[in-house]
């Protein structure tokens, strides 16, 4: 029986990580980013195994050449074990966002981003899979993705997800609130990080920066990316569904009027999420230009579950139907 490409190449990437864990002595993520490192340089590079353990790797690379696979099943194949890895470490923001929510991101930049060539970037890239998961999306047309993470160990896994699907992405190991020595790019995508943001000081050089107390990271975010956009540029945030009721939220809506239009508020399905406080949205935002107009309505959604095709089929109806009668 003939297997399926992504599990016979999570099955390799596993297997090898696994003996890489055993030898080396780190975590399975830690060995993640070794066995991605030898498929993508199609040797094994670390210097300290025993023959034996180099034996077992090799018969497995050469049994699993990863020219043979496409991006996507590169993609879903990485993220299987990504996945396996942060449940055994359990770190709160070692958080995936989930693969159909990736596709509809992608799904969106495509409607809304009209340009054959544009630069992406996603504040907090994480391990990679949202902003590739919206590049395979665009398979036609070239994107050079921008992709920044403070966490040392997950843009070390997101690094070898580009490299491995083969996508530019210029990587940035930094607090994405600190100064980005970034171009403007044309859109962002970003699954914010919700919560609040430690340092006072620095957070003290935005806008929606909180009166007292700790800021909101998100907020943040969201004013850091958009000072970041071209001005017509989009921006898509996946954005906890109580943004627009915080105590800090006045601040944002005048903040979003100076500088933003709203173009969508799209609500994910709840059952993706284990409590009805946690659910999200995708919110739609372009940079005001001078050129430019507001909608003559915001785009207002509820996505059925993703399992539902009818159902989801009548929604990109209406989103096309929208973008028919706004977006000339």
């Amino acid at each position: 029986m003939k297997i399926a490409p992504v599990e016979e190449l999570f099955t390799t990437i596993n297997d090898t990580a696994i003996l890489l864990q055993e030898e080396l002595n780190v975590s399975y993520l830690e060995a993640l980013a070794e066995t991605g490192e030898n498929l993508f340089h199609q040797s094994v590079l670390q210097d300290e195994l025993s023959e034996l353990t180099l034996k077992r790797l090799k018969k497995i690379y050469e049994g699993s050449q990863i020219t043979k696979f496409t991006k996507e099943e590169i993609r879903k194949s990485f993220q299987l074990a990504i996945l396996k890895g942060m449940k055994e470490s359990a770190q709160p923001n070692h958080q995936m966002t989930p693969d159909s929510v990736g596709m509809f991101v992608g799904y969106l930049l495509h409607k809304f981003v009209k340009k054959e060539a544009y630069r992406l970037m996603d504040p907090a890239v994480g391990t990679g899979n949202l902003l590739t998961a919206a590049m395979n999306q665009e398979m036609n047309k070239t994107i050079q993705g921008i992709g920044i993470e403070i966490d040392d160990l997950l843009i070390k896994l997101a690094y070898i997800n580009a490299n491995l699907q083969e996508h530019p992405i210029e990587f940035f190991n930094q607090d994405s609130l600190e100064p980005l020595f970034v171009e403007p790019v044309d859109a962002v995508i970003s699954d914010l990080p919700v919560g609040y943001y430690p340092n006072d000081i620095r957070a003290a050089d935005y806008e929606l920066k909180a009166d007292e107390g700790h800021s909101y990271a998100h907020h943040l975010f969201m004013e850091q990316s958009i000072r970041h956009v071209k001005p017509g540029g989009y921006l898509f945030f996946i954005i906890p569904n109580g943004l627009f009721e915080s105590e800090q939220a006045k601040k944002l809506h005048e903040y979003f009027q100076e500088s933003v239009f709203i173009q969508g508020i799209i609500q994910l399905p709840e059952t993706m999420f284990k409590t009805k406080q946690s659910a999200k949205g995708i919110l739609i935002l372009q940079k005001k230009e001078d050129s430019l107009k507001p909608p003559k309505q915001v785009l207002l959604a509820n996505m059925p579950s993703f399992s539902n095709g009818s159902e989801v089929e009548n929604i990109l109806t209406k989103i096309d139907r929208w973008i028919a009668e706004n977006k000339k």
